[in-house]
Parts: C-alpha cells; sequence; structure tokens
C-alpha cells in the first residue's frame, strides 16, 4: 500500500508559499539537502525538531518508493558569531575559550550531535559533507562568480554583487518575502561595510586578520568563506545544478537560504531548489526558547530530568513523540504537562507493538466477518497516508494510530476474533501497526531492566493463579497498580498494560 493509492504528497513551498504536490525532477530519485548544525557547541533541541523533521520525511519519501540520497553538511569554519558579516568564527572562539585546536572542538561536538541522534533514532544521511572538506570547491566557485561579474574583490575579500543579481532580472529576498528597498533602510553601516559596494552584499570569502585561526591561502590572500557559500557548493556537488528539497529552520530563511539561492542561480543560471521546506521554532511555557531567558535544555537534561524548569525525566522515545505530535511548521511549545501526556500516549503505543507483533490469525468457522471493523480499519489506514501526504502532518496521522490501537487492544484482550476481520483486514492492520510506528515515525521500544522484572513478575502471578494463591496475586496486582499498570487477564494470555 503505497501514498499514491490515495492521493499524492503534498508539501509547503516556502518558495510558493502554498502545499505544491510533489514531482520530483528524476523519479524514483530525490535529492534532498539539510543544513546541518555549527559544531561548536552541544546540539540544542531547536536543532533536533529540524532534523527529526527532515528524518520524518526521509523516512516517508523512502517508504513510498522513492530513492533518497539525503545530504546534510557539518558547518566546521564560517559561521561566524551573531550570524554576521563580521565578528569570530565560533569554533575559533569556542577553541580559544577551551585553548584547544579548533578540529578538536569540531570532533567533540560532532561526536555529540551523532550520539544525540541516534538516541533519537535519527536515520544518517547518505552524505554528511564538512564545509573544511570542500575549500577547493568554495574557492572555485568564487573564481566563477567573479569571472561572470557576480561577484568582487575588495581588501582582500570578496562580496556578491546584489545590484548586479538584481540588474540581471533576478529578485533578491523572493524566498524570506523581504523587499530590498526595505533590507537598505533597515541596514546599519558596520565596521567593514565600508568595503562594500551595497551595504546589502554578502561575503563568498572573507579576508582573515593574523588573529583568526581558521584561515586558508587563496587567490585573493589568507582568509575563510562565507557561511553561505558552503552549502551551495556542497549541494551542487552531491545533488546537481538543481535538485528537489532543501531543507532547514525557519530562521535559516533569511539571510542564508536567500544567499544560496543567489550564488546557486548566478552559477548555473538555473533555480537550484524546486521546494524549500522550513520547520517552526520551539517554546517553553509560551515564551521562546533561549538561554538568556534561562528556559532552554539540553537533550542530555531532559533524559535526566536535570533541570529547574522540569519535574522528571523523560525518555528519548517519549521527546520524540511528543516533537511529532505538532505538524513540523507548527510552534512547538514545551511544558511538563504536554510531556507527561506525551509519555502516557507513547506508551500506549509500545504497549500495543508489543502485543501486535504477537498477534497471529487464526481461522474460526462460524465467525462472522464483521464489515464495519473491515471499514473503519481501512479507514484510519488510508487516514494515516492521508495525513502524511498533508504536508506530514504527523499529529492527524497519530490520530490515525491510535484508532489502529484500539483494533490491536480489542484482539490481545480477546474482545474481537481475528477472523470476524478476514486474513487480509486482519494483516493490514497488524502490518501497517507496526510500519507506521517504527519504520515511517521512527519511534521503537524502549527496552529497561524494568521490563524483565515486569515480565519476570507476570510468571509468577500466573504461578500463583495456578496455585490459588491469591494472597500473592492481590500483592503483584497492586505492585503492578503503583507502578501505572494494569494486569489484563484474559483466556487467550496474561499481559500488562499502561492504565487507561
Amino acid at each position: 500500500m503505497t501514498a499514491q493509492t490515495f492521493q499524492p504528497l503534498r508539501i509547503f513551498n516556502t518558495l510558493t508559499r502554498k502545499k505544491d504536490v510533489f514531482v520530483p525532477i528524476a523519479p524514483p530519485y530525490v535529492g534532498m539537502y539539510v543544513c546541518g548544525p555549527t559544531v561548536y557547541n552541544n546540539v540544542h533541541l531547536g536543532n533536533i525538531r529540524t532534523f527529526l523533521s527532515f528524518d520524518i520525511l526521509y523516512r516517508y519519501l523512502t517508504h513510498i518508493g522513492y530513492k533518497v540520497r539525503y545530504v546534510r553538511n557539518i558547518t566546521d569554519v564560517g559561521h561566524l558569531v551573531g550570524d554576521g558579516e563580521v565578528g569570530e568564527d565560533k569554533i575559533g572562539k569556542m577553541a580559544k575559550l577551551q585553548k584547544l585546536e579548533p578540529m578538536e572542538i569540531v570532533q567533540r561536538y560532532t561526536n555529540d550531535f551523532h550520539d544525540v541522534s541516534a538516541t533519537f533514532n535519527l536515520i544518517p544521511p547518505s552524505i554528511e559533507p564538512t564545509a573544511t572538506g570542500h575549500l577547493i570547491e568554495q574557492i572555485e566557485a568564487v573564481k566563477t562568480l567573479i569571472e561572470k561579474g557576480a561577484a568582487y574583490e575588495s581588501n582582500g575579500s570578496v562580496y556578491f554583487d546584489i545590484n548586479k543579481y538584481q540588474a540581471d532580472g533576478n529578485e533578491y529576498g523572493k524566498l524570506s518575502g523581504r523587499i530590498i528597498e526595505d533590507l537598505l533602510n533597515e541596514t546599519r553601516e558596520l565596521d567593514g561595510q565600508s568595503e562594500k559596494r551595497n551595504p546589502l552584499d554578502f561575503a563568498l570569502w572573507k579576508n582573515a586578520s593574523p588573529e583568526h585561526i581558521m584561515q586558508w591561502d587563496s587567490p585573493w590572500g589568507m582568509g575563510f568563506p562565507g557561511w553561505h557559500l558552503e552549502c551551495t557548493c556542497m549541494s551542487g556537488k552531491y545533488l546537481g545544478k538543481q535538485f528537489d528539497i532543501h531543507g532547514g529552520g525557519m530562521d535559516l530563511k533569511f539571510p542564508h537560504h536567500e544567499c544560496e539561492i543567489a550564488q546557486g542561480k548566478s552559477l548555473t543560471n538555473e533555480e537550484p531548489v524546486r521546494y524549500w521546506m522550513h520547520t517552526n521554532m520551539l517554546t517553553v511555557n509560551g515564551q521562546k526558547m533561549s538561554k538568556s531567558l534561562n528556559n532552554s535544555f539540553l537533550p542530555a537534561e531532559l533524559f535526566s530530568g536535570n533541570h529547574p524548569l522540569l519535574d522528571q525525566a523523560y525518555s528519548p522515545m517519549t521527546v520524540r513523540f511528543f516533537m511529532l505530535q505538532s505538524q513540523y511548521r507548527s510552534t512547538l511549545d514545551f511544558s511538563n504537562e504536554a510531556l507527561k501526556a506525551a509519555h502516557k500516549g507513547y506508551k500506549k503505543l509500545a504497549n500495543g507493538l508489543r502485543n501486535a507483533k504477537l498477534l497471529s490469525y487464526a481461522p474460526e468457522d462460524g465467525v462472522t466477518i464483521d464489515e464495519i471493523k473491515q471499514i473503519e480499519i481501512t479507514k484510519a489506514i488510508e487516514g494515516f497516508y492521508g495525513a502524511m501526504n498533508d504536508d506530514l502532518n504527523t499529529s492527524v496521522a497519530f490520530a490515525n494510530l491510535f484508532n489502529l490501537l484500539k483494533y490491536i487492544n480489542m484482539l490481545n484482550m480477546g474482545q474481537l476474533k481475528t477472523a470476524a476481520l478476514g486474513e487480509e483486514t486482519f494483516h493490514a492492520l497488524k502490518n501497517n501497526f507496526i510500519v507506521f510506528f517504527e519504520d515511517v515515525l521512527g519511534l521503537k521500544e524502549e527496552i529497561s531492566e524494568g521490563y524483565a522484572i515486569l515480565d519476570g513478575m507476570l510468571k509468577l502471578y500466573r504461578e500463583y493463579k495456578l496455585s490459588m494463591n491469591y494472597e500473592k496475586v492481590d500483592e503483584i496486582r497492586s505492585y503492578f497498580k503503583n507502578q501505572g499498570l494494569v494486569i489484563r487477564d484474559t483466556k487467550v494470555r496474561i499481559d500488562w498494560a499502561y492504565e487507561e
């Protein structure tokens, strides 16, 4: 069963400001580029939300039959403090503070990013290029832009010429909706900008001062690449001069992605990307997540519960489930109440997964096919695909997954016979529930020592029940109740579940 069975995949394209039907350039192949982290510090939850959103897109495109090349870069040079044109390199600054080599900083926080990504069950990209690994490509791109008249050298730096870009019939600001006259009015003269022809011109290559740690030789002297250039060069190298999807956080729309469009089009005379996708921001109890407000926390703090704003620890899959309850373009608000509700919801689904994997079809004479339930199950499966095809609406997709869970639980409790569904519907229910949970939404059952203890106690429960030792039976039931669990004792089996 594929999404095309019901309706085409539509994704919100920031460039057109509407949901567009997704049509790849060269189906079944899809090229997708996502701006990766600048590895100067521990990865934060805003990063994770973005990468989780594109993990879902990667999974879903693969699920419905596309062959995806997913490129996500590592920024290890050129990203200056404040995201602007002047100041220290973020990695260089951290290297000075910690008295380490810049590449030690890069390695440390790249490792952290990979560890956290694995903890959240993010699939690694097909290619993970680094900016420093593609300096040759960046220098060659700058040369080409100068030759084409799209850039100019000034005091050892090279800048992209916005006036020339506009004069050639292009529109700088079309992705973000910015009007160039307004941008000029908002731009204040800063140190180092006098060497530009236009305040909006952005750096392709920056002349490095002697104290700047990260610098390389170039035709224009010692320097380092501009932040925007790396993504244009790496996406072009691995995905071609035009590719299908480019993603990132909404904070990258301007100027980073706007500059990528200008560079890419000037290099190839083509629009570099067909579909631009952006994730929304995180808030905490209604406020923007920010270090200055002391309301931000790292993934490790969520997992340990070691933060003043947290009532308890939350597992990685609970947080993944929580993040996916909101569609990626919606604001996501962290609160203890929401996380606790997510924990309960995730546990219900995870328990359903355990039960689904144990179910098997049992043909039985005299059992009437329940056509209404067949229709309801088919409707929930189609509803899941419909939600995912509607710009990856994971919130609605989860609602349909819970509808399927209802029938998994009925079968497990013996309230519904598998034969009443018919073999085809039964397998559609079981297989789709497992695939939606594990493959599409990327959730997994979190196994811990607690599971082994509970399953061991269930064995004792069975033994005590068979021997009619009801005092011990009641003790074990009370123990489960204290854990927020209930023992489900049916003619079919004895198991445990999270209380409603």
